[in-house]
């Protein structure tokens, strides 16, 4: 069973007990997360999201707060006495999936009396004046 799900603005392809590394999320080592868009997912049928599935959910534990590989960015024109050397290190979360399925049922909306026509609401009050 596989889910594909957005975290963090990105679209991941999940399945149980994965560690992936999503950018960083605001939660601590330990903690447990959920993920509500989920945009498809496969268990012998496949069922896709208008854009998201309702009442899926993806649950993961955040193993890791680390930080990436280097990236040197260097910046030169020659001639013109100019370079420039940047670096950057992005941060990312470690995350283990947990689980994907089915959260508890949201509650379902109680329905609405369907409002009265206007000819029942005169009939009404031409009964209630007599």
């Amino acid at each position: 069973m596989y889910a594909i799900v957005e975290i963090a603005g990105l679209q991941y392809k999940v399945e149980q007990d994965q560690k992936l590394f999503v950018n960083r999320l605001q939660a601590n080592a330990g903690d447990e997360v959920t993920f509500d868009k989920v945009l498809l997912t496969d268990n012998g049928s496949v069922t896709v999201g208008a854009p998201v599935i309702e009442g899926v959910t993806v649950v993961a534990k955040v193993l890791d707060q680390i930080k990436g590989d280097k990236v040197i960015v260097f910046k030169k024109k020659r001639r013109k006495g100019y370079k420039v050397k940047n670096g950057h290190r992005q941060q990312f979360t470690q995350i283990q999936i947990s689980s994907i399925g089915s959260a508890a049922a949201p509650k379902k909306a109680a329905k609405k009396a369907a409002p009265k026509k206007a000819k029942e609401v005169v009939e009404e009050e031409v009964k209630t004046e007599e």
